[in-house]
């Protein structure tokens, strides 16, 4: 979902050591080349400016392969618009390497944008499974996951406590303490990403998962929205606004704004990414120290979140495909990927680097982030997913705000995706 989402907006990863050497073994001319030079890499806003000092990292140590980065800008929709032009350019374009949130790999696949890659090259047994999927598209590897992500339901553990109840592991549970204990303490009850964008999609999409319904399947080509399960999970958080025990200003959160929100002590519960938790503990934090995190929860128990995160991926274009093969080694190697946590608060993909005590003791967590990312599930694959995307939001939208029952939108969506799946 955007990297961060993250998106929400977002690792298999070379077997090289980090002096940049090619694994032993592999071909020069796996995944288009051994061509070395300059790079660009593109990616969206880095909020947390942890980026610039890993590829600077990078270039004291890569002389004849400097890297320029290209922060778009931060918002998934924007960065997606941007990259895209840009690859339908042709030729080279501005960018080699690319960012992507994890929904776009196959609608970048598709479209010959970006260059397959050959599995042999990768140690994929070092990753969390779940993110290795992220990077395929029609049975191919297509990109190199960086980082993962996994919705997570942060709360006041303050709060709970002086009410002496648990932290919600049902909807029913969640429902019942953001209508009776979030008033008390002056506090909007419970809140999302709710503003028509991606974030929007990733909600919807993890209230469906988590009342065991889908979107789409069979790689974009089938609908299978049409569910009773779409009609709770929509149905519970249009129930929400309507009832009001999710703020109206809901409606107009996307990440940061939601961020901000809980961080300012207005919420008693968010649904948020993990960088979410890790900035709103920080000193100086007016909640710092009060907070805590949970999976989310589901309508008979913990439920089930979106898998987000970015791959890195080569345009089919670059320049330097020798370069960018060795620069994604970098970025995925288990020194920055521990600095991709440290430094920037974004979940690795790295499986050994949940279990490290240091670690764990810092991102306390990480052991639920796990949990969550093991057991999450992609948004819907398909080569339109942009269109998919965009229906899901106007038709969404209407539910949330009254304007449709939920039954109704439930039978619009699956007649409105039917038509982008028959493109």
């Amino acid at each position: 979902m955007r990297w961060v989402r993250a998106a929400g907006r977002g690792l298999l990863v070379l077997a090289v050591i980090l002096t940049g050497c090619v694994a032993s073994g592999a071909r020069a001319d796996e995944g288009g080349g051994d061509a070395r030079g300059p790079l660009t890499l593109a990616t969206a806003g880095d909020l947390t400016g942890y980026l610039g000092p890993l590829l600077q990292g990078w270039n004291r140590t890569h002389p004849a392969e400097k890297v320029t980065l290209v922060e778009l800008p931060d918002s998934a929709d924007e960065t997606h618009a941007q990259m895209t032009t840009d690859l339908r350019g042709g030729d080279r374009g501005r960018f080699d390497v690319l960012n992507i949130d994890v929904n776009w790999t196959s609608e970048f696949a598709a479209a010959g944008w970006i260059r397959p890659l050959p599995p042999g090259r990768f140690p994929l047994k070092s990753f969390l499974p779940p993110v290795v999927d992220t990077a395929t598209y029609d049975g191919r590897l297509y990109a190199v996951p960086y980082v993962t992500n996994a919705g997570l339901l942060l709360y006041r553990k303050d709060v709970l406590a002086k009410e002496g109840v648990r932290p919600p592991r049902t909807w029913a549970e969640l429902e019942h303490d953001a209508k009776t204990v979030a008033p008390k303490y002056g506090l909007g009850g419970y809140a999302g990403q709710f503003l028509p964008y991606e974030g929007l999609t990733v909600n919807v999409a993890e209230a469906v998962y988590s009342a065991g319904g889908s979107i789409l399947g069979d790689e974009g080509t089938r609908v299978t929205v049409d569910s009773d399960a779409a009609r709770e999970g929509i149905g519970f958080l249009a129930r929400g606004l309507r009832e009001g025990w999710i703020p109206k200003e809901a409606m107009t959160y996307k990440e940061e704004e939601s961020k901000r929100a809980f961080q300012d002590g207005r919420l008693l519960f968010l649904r948020n990414w993990p960088y979410a938790y890790a900035v709103a503990s920080a000193p100086g934090s007016p909640v710092a120290g009060r907070i805590g995190a949970v999976p989310l929860p589901g309508p008979h128990g913990p439920g089930r979140s979106v898998l987000g995160g970015s791959d890195l991926a080569v345009n089919t274009h670059a320049r330097h495909p020798g370069s960018a093969a060795r620069l994604i080694a970098y970025l995925t190697s288990e020194r920055v990927q521990r600095e991709v946590l440290t430094r920037g608060a974004l979940p690795p993909v790295r499986a050994a680097l949940y279990e490290d005590p240091a670690l764990v003791r810092r991102f306390p967590y990480l052991p639920t982030l796990r949990t969550a990312v093991l057991t999450a599930a992609p948004r819907p694959k398909s080569p339109h997913y942009d269109q998919v995307s965009l229906v899901v939001q106007a038709v969404v939208q209407d539910a949330l705000t009254g304007r449709e029952t939920p039954g109704a939108a439930v039978r619009r969506l699956a007649r409105e995706l039917d038509a982008v799946a028959r493109r």
